[in-house]
């Protein structure tokens, strides 16, 4: 696992170089859901493929940019599944963005799920490795991932990130949503999963949510490169991922690109999702 977690630190530092100096055009290539790639989505793809490629103990990755998984090394232990440029439709206009990592043993499930980190890019480079209990926040520093500390969400915030157009929102939904407004948590919501999920873990809780909808009953994001990942790290830091009834991390997939509706947050938001959703 050492050697995965150096050669995502090893991939960062090369993607916040291309998002330095990278061309954000877009390229005549589409991604699995059909949506235009940017330049730099095709380049953090490869920058990734390029340094997992080197480790022995990974088997199979599956990108969020490829609609197939690709076998690495036959005797491999690990599969991962990435996003490699969450949010990056945000990259034009300089918000943050940031990469996401689900390493799974055996098959690509949520019960396999071993390890997860994610990749922060904003005005300074963090990375949330989450392993064997613990969720540790390290800080990009003269091309060194050092340890900042632990991390560990309270049983209630105050912060609260709700995604998806809200015309397309169930109707329970959106009475849940203004009724925390109404208790008084803050709206803090930039479109990014990545920055949006970090700042609730780092200021100790609130609820982000993503979903089922009108036009997207399954929901948007996709279970293995980014619901999966995140799930692991809020639960192992004390709180709780669902999708609005069961836990997260015990869905099936039944392909790479799955979706599902997600819930994340402290045990106070997230008990309020189970009460709101059980009627539902």
């Amino acid at each position: 696992m050492e050697n995965i977690l150096k050669s995502i630190e090893l991939s960062a530092m090369r993607i916040k170089d291309a998002i330095d100096v990278k061309d954000f055009g877009y390229s005549n290539e589409q991604n699995s859901s059909g949506e235009s790639q940017l330049q730099l989505d095709i380049q953090c793809d490869m920058i990734i493929e390029e340094e997992f490629s080197k480790i022995d103990s990974i088997h199979t990755i599956a990108s969020e940019e490829k609609e197939k998984e690709m076998l690495l090394h036959e005797d491999g232990k690990y599969l991962i599944a990435f996003d490699p440029l969450d949010g990056s439709s945000l990259i034009d206009v300089n918000l943050s963005v940031g990469s996401i990592f689900g390493i799974y043993e055996n098959s690509f499930e949520g019960s396999n799920l071993v390890a997860s980190c994610y990749v922060v890019y904003g005005p300074r480079v963090e990375l949330v490795f989450a392993y064997e209990g613990k969720v540790k926040l390290y800080l990009l520093q003269n091309n060194y991932f050092e340890f900042v500390k632990e991390i560990r969400l309270g049983e209630k915030g105050k912060l609260n990130a709700p995604g998806g157009t809200q015309q397309n929102w169930m109707p329970y939904h959106k009475e849940m949503v203004d009724g925390l407004f109404q208790e008084g948590y803050r709206l803090r919501y930039s479109g990014g999963m990545v920055p949006d999920l970090h700042q609730i873990l780092l200021k100790g809780g609130g609820l982000f949510s993503y979903p089922a909808t009108s036009d997207k009953p399954d929901g948007k994001l996709r279970k293995l490169f980014e619901v999966f990942p995140f799930a692991h790290v809020y639960t192992m830091a004390g709180g709780y991922a669902i999708d609005g009834k069961e836990e997260l991390l015990s869905l099936d997939t039944k392909h790479i690109h799955d979706t599902s509706p997600c819930f994340f947050g402290s045990k106070y938001e997230i008990d309020r999702v189970k009460d709101v959703y059980s009627k539902a």
